[in-house]
């Protein structure tokens, strides 16, 4: 009995010592499991760390790179700052105003938004008075009514006014002076004025007149993955002509008023009765179709791109129904934006014009955007306007049309 006992007490000794062994052990695993977990923690807070300064290291040096694409407007400019601001937040899927890729639509008219518009008038209005009045090879083939539109014109070169009627009788007058011409041979054609110089400007043909801030907007929208389109007043043709190889978008996304085509051999048939053959030729018609201006602009768009843009950019009356039309009833964030001619020192600029479109921008909730304060430069180093040359050739101009207006007279 006395044994058992002893067995007993000597078990229960066993059996504590193990008990209090294990607890110390599992004392001492807690505290090294503890200070694993804090060496873990302060690993994970590290990296979040480091990949925040990363993302924001990126983050900047993407905004930077963002900024440089608008170097050559200043930071004062309106365009600029909501540009910039309006890109972050239509980029960023976790925003509210997120656009998806396939719906970032920009349209730009092209005259006095891309480029010079008048010097001393419209490029397409110069050219057609080239192709009636001075070449060589044309101007005795003319038509009465395609020199009756050219002495309008030039009217509107001596006086500056535009005249009522004129937009319709000059893309007549386009249609049927290069009837007949291949795609090909009439953009050949434009090309080659293209090259001629400015008549105002030193250092600078036709060709180079477009205004290098508005490029530069489009190569940023382009990195925002923007398609970019021109939808312009110009002829469609003479629009492609003058843009291509300057402004880096597709032909397809170039678009200007209409003239018809026709087969060289269809002759006098009905499109729906001809079918072109293998040895055929598409040509100019001879027909104008449609003045590509004010609420045409609008109908255009639905045609040929079938979506509503987001982005408007344009400089006159004629561009304001394509801005309506950007910016109302539209399920995403939008901007409409209207060049004004202000700059008279770098550029044959129109205060009281420029003056008239910032009070609608005003009105209609359109952004400003004056050539004189927004831009550091606008044809780049190398080009002067020669504004007194401008001046004395339109005081000559005026005392030609106020002589020539006597002498009908008396």
């Amino acid at each position: 009995m006395k044994k058992c006992k002893e067995k007993l007490t000597a078990v229960l000794l066993a059996t504590m010592m193990i008990s209090a062994c294990a607890g110390c052990s599992q004392q001492s695993s807690t505290e090294n499991s503890a200070k694993d977990n804090e060496v873990v923690q302060s690993a994970i807070t590290s990296s979040r760390e480091e990949q925040s300064k990363t993302e924001t290291k990126k983050s900047t040096e993407a905004s930077d790179a963002q900024a440089e694409l608008l170097s050559l407007w200043t930071d004062s400019a309106p365009l600029k700052t909501k540009l910039t601001e309006y890109m972050q937040t239509i980029t960023d899927e976790s925003s509210a105003d997120f656009i998806p890729v396939k719906n970032r639509i920009a349209v730009f008219d092209m005259d006095g938004t891309l480029c010079c518009e008048t010097d001393p008038g419209y490029f397409d209005h110069k050219l057609l008075y080239h192709r009636v009045m001075e070449d060589p090879d044309y101007k005795d083939k003319a038509s009465d009514e395609e020199k009756a539109t050219a002495a309008i014109i030039k009217t509107y070169f001596e006086t500056g006014e535009y005249p009522s009627g004129l937009d319709v009788k000059h893309g007549t007058a386009v249609a049927t002076a290069f009837k007949g011409m291949t795609p090909e041979e009439f953009d050949a054609y434009v090309k080659a004025y293209r090259d001629q110089p400015m008549e105002s400007y030193e250092g600078m043909t036709n060709g180079q007149a477009f205004y290098k801030p508005m490029l530069q907007v489009i190569d940023y929208l382009q990195e925002n993955d923007f398609t970019v389109y021109i939808v312009s007043g110009t002829d469609r043709l003479i629009t492609r002509g003058l843009a291509e190889g300057i402004v880096d978008i597709p032909l397809s996304q170039m678009i200007g008023s209409d003239e018809s085509f026709v087969a060289s051999g269809q002759g006098d048939e009905d499109g729906l009765d001809y079918t072109f053959t293998q040895e055929d030729k598409l040509v100019t018609g001879g027909e104008f179709l449609i003045k590509n201006l004010k609420t045409n602009k609008v109908t255009v768009i639905q045609q040929e791109i079938g979506v509503q843009p987001v982005l408007s950019f344009g400089n006159s009356s004629g561009d304001a129904s394509m801005a309506n039309f950007t910016i109302g009833n539209n399920k995403y964030k939008t901007g409409a934006y209207m060049l004004c001619c202000d700059d008279t020192e770098r550029e044959n600029g129109n205060v009281e014009k420029a003056e008239k479109m910032r009070v609608s921008c005003e009105e209609n909730g359109w952004t400003a955007i004056s050539m004189k304060n927004d831009w550091t430069t606008i044809y780049g180093d190398g080009v002067t306007y020669n504004a007194s040359a401008h001046s004395e050739k339109s005081q000559d101009s005026q005392k030609s049309a106020e002589e020539k207006s006597a002498a009908q007279v008396a």
